[in-house]
C-alpha cells in the first residue's frame, strides 16, 4: 500500500499506554519527579554525557569548514522535505530495480503486520536485530513475542536493556543510565549463558555478550535492521554502527528486513559525503563511523537473498505539513541536543516517557502524535502535551545540532499548540494565570500597582523562598520553586538611587 504523501495523515487520539507503543507513561514532570531522585542515575548520566560532549568538541573543532558542514546538511534535508513524495517513489524504483521488495507502512500497527508476516513466511521463530529507533517506535519485539517470535538486540546498549526489561534512557546509549556493576548483575542473573565469575571489568561484559550473541548471529534465519540513510536513486540502504554486530546481521540472515522512517532517504549517493562526516562526530565523537554497511537490493550469492524495505510513516506525514515543527525530520539520530541538554542530564531519558528523549523526542513525539490537533494529544494531563514544556530553552541543543534544527523555535511553537488547541487558549490555571498578567500588563498603571502589591508581599514573607505552597498556586510549586520576591520595586528603587545621586551632587 502507498501513502499519500500529497496531504498529511490526521490519526485518531493515540490511545493509551501501554497500547501506544510510540508512548511509555506518566507525564514528564510526574516523571522527573522519580527520576530526580535517584543520585546513581544522575551521577551515570552526567559522567557519560559530559565525556561524549568533550569528545564532540574536540573532533568538530579540527574541521575549519564544520559549520559550513551543518550548513550543507540542514540544506540537503530541507530539499528532502519539500521534495518527500517523489524522492520515495524515486527509492522505492531502485530498490525494486535491484530485487528488493518495498512495503509502504502508514502506522505502527501496519509496519508489525507486514514485518511478522515476512518472518513468518521465512519459517523463522527468531531473529536478530540491528539497534533500531523505528522498531522500538512501532513496538515490534513485543509484537513479535506476541505471536511466538524471539527477538535479540545484538547491540550491546540494547542488549543490557532488553535483558533488564528496562527502556532505553538515550538515543545513541541506550543503557546510558547504567554503570558497570549493574550490568554485571544483569549478565549473572539474566543471561543464562554468562560465565561464572564474571566481573565488571568493560573487556569481560563485553566478551560475555560476544559470546552469548555469536550463537544466535549463526542460527538466524531473519534480520531485522533500521536505516541511518537510504539512497533515492540508486536504492542503497546505510546503516552506521560502532560493534561490528549490524555487520553479522547484515550479511549471514538469508532474510533481511529494514524498517526505516520515511524521512532517511537522501536525492544522490555524493550526499552521504556530508552526513558521514556529520554523523560520527556528533554522535560518538569519532572522525570517522567503526563500520559503516550499505547494501543495494539483493547480490546473488553475497549476502541476504530476501531484502524488504518497510517504509513507515507513523505521524511523519503529519508533521511534515507544519512549516515550524517539520525541522524535527531533519534529524538524523546522533544525540548531541541530548548530551548538551541541562534537563537531559538530571533527568533522564525515562522522565519523557517517549522512544525518543531528550530535546529532539520533546518535539518530534508531540508531532507524531498530533499535539494541537482536532483528537490529537492535547489534554493537559497527557504525557505528549507536557514534553514541549521539558525545555529551559537555553539553546544549547541547537548550537550542537549537526543540521542546525532550531529545537528551541519549534518548543516554543508546540508550546503555543499545546495551550491553544484548535487555535483557542485551553481552559485551565496556565491561562487564567496569563489572563491575570495580561490585564498587569497592558498598561502602566496597572503595572506599577501590580509590581508594589507583589513588593508588599515580599517583605510580609521576608524575602524566602517556597517550595510547597496551597492551591491554587500549588500548580506552579509542585515543578519549581517560588522565587523570592524583592521587598522593593525596580521603579522604587530607581527613585531612590536618583534622588541619593541628587542629593550628593555638587552644586
Amino acid at each position: 500500500m502507498r501513502v499519500d504523501l500529497g496531504m498529511p495523515v490526521v490519526a485518531p487520539k493515540p490511545a493509551a499506554h501501554p497500547d501506544d507503543p510510540l508512548r511509555w507513561g506518566p507525564t514528564f514532570p510526574d516523571a522527573a519527579d522519580v527520576t530526580l531522585a535517584d543520585g546513581q542515575l544522575r551521577t551515570n548520566l552526567r559522567r557519560a554525557t559530559r565525556t561524549i560532549r568533550d569528545k564532540r568538541v574536540a573532533v568538530t573543532g579540527e574541521l575549519p569548514d564544520w559549520e559550513a558542514l551543518r550548513d550543507a546538511g540542514s540544506a540537503v534535508k530541507a530539499d528532502v522535505m519539500a521534495r518527500l513524495p517523489e524522492l520515495l517513489v524515486q527509492l522505492e524504483e531502485s530498490v525494486t530495480a535491484r530485487g528488493g521488495t518495498v512495503h509502504w507502512a502508514r502506522d505502527a500497527a501496519e509496519a508489525n503486520r507486514v514485518v511478522t508476516g515476512i518472518v513468518q513466511a521465512a519459517g523463522a521463530r527468531e531473529v536478530v536485530k540491528v539497534k533500531s529507533m523505528a522498531t522500538q517506535e512501532i513496538g515490534l519485539n513485543e509484537h513479535l513475542e506476541q505471536h511466538g517470535i524471539e527477538a535479540t538486540e545484538t547491540d550491546l546498549a540494547e542488549l543490557i536493556v532488553q535483558l533488564a526489561g528496562d527502556l532505553p534512557s538515550h538515543i545513541l546509549v541506550p543503557a546510558i543510565h547504567r554503570n558497570r556493576d549493574e550490568i554485571r548483575q544483569i549478565f549473572t542473573d539474566r543471561m543464562g549463558d554468562a560465565p561464572d565469575g564474571l566481573t565488571s571489568d568493560p573487556r569481560a561484559l563485553a566478551e560475555a555478550a560476544r559470546a552469548h550473541l555469536r550463537a544466535r548471529f549463526l542460527r538466524a534465519d531473519v534480520a531485522i535492521s533500521g536505516a541511518n540513510l537510504a539512497i533515492a536513486d540508486t536504492g542503497t540502504v546505510a546503516v552506521v554502527e560502532s560493534e561490528g554486530n549490524g555487520r553479522m546481521c547484515l550479511t549471514l540472515p538469508r532474510t533481511l528486513i529494514t524498517v526505516m522512517g520515511i524521512e532517511k532517504v537522501l536525492p544522490t549517493f555524493e550526499d552521504l559525503e556530508v552526513f558521514l562526516q556529520l554523523l560520527p562526530r556528533s554522535s560518538t565523537g569519532e572522525r570517522m563511523n567503526p563500520y559503516t554497511s550499505m547494501w543495494t537490493g539483493v547480490t546473488p550469492g553475497d549476502g541476504p537473498q530476501d531484502f524488504h524495505l518497510v517504509l513507515l510513516d507513523n505521524g511523519r506525514t503529519r508533521a511534515l505539513a507544519d512549516d515550524v515543527g517539520r525541522q524535527a525530520l531533519h534529524c538524523i539520530r546522533c544525540s548531541a541536543c541530548l548530551n548538551v541538554c541541562p534537563v537531559y542530564e538530571r533527568t533522564g531519558g525515562h522522565a519523557y516517557g517517549s522512544v525518543y528523549p531528550g530535546p529532539i523526542g520533546a518535539i518530534l513525539t508531540p508531532q507524531l502524535l498530533g499535539l494541537g490537533e482536532p483528537g490529537g494529544a492535547h489534554d493537559p494531563h497527557d504525557p505528549t502535551a507536557t514534553l514541549p514544556f521539558a525545555s529551559s530553552l537555553c539553546g544549547a541543543c541547537f548550537d550542537a545540532c549537526p543540521v542546525k534544527i532550531d529545537i528551541p523555535s519549534a518548543l516554543v511553537h508546540l508550546r503555543e499548540r499545546a495551550t491553544h488547541p484548535e487555535g483557542r487558549a485551553a481552559p485551565g490555571a496556565v491561562t487564567a494565570a496569563m489572563s491575570v498578567a495580561a490585564v498587569a500588563l497592558s498598561g502602566g498603571a496597572r503595572f506599577r500597582w501590580a509590581g508594589r502589591a507583589l513588593a508588599l508581599a515580599g517583605r510580609l514573607t521576608g524575602g524566602h523562598r517556597f517550595r510547597r505552597l496551597p492551591w491554587p498556586a500549588s500548580l506552579w510549586t509542585a515543578s519549581r520553586d517560588t522565587p523570592a520576591l524583592p521587598g522593593r520595586t525596580f521603579r522604587d528603587s530607581w527613585a531612590a538611587r536618583t534622588r541619593r545621586r541628587r542629593g550628593g551632587a555638587r552644586p
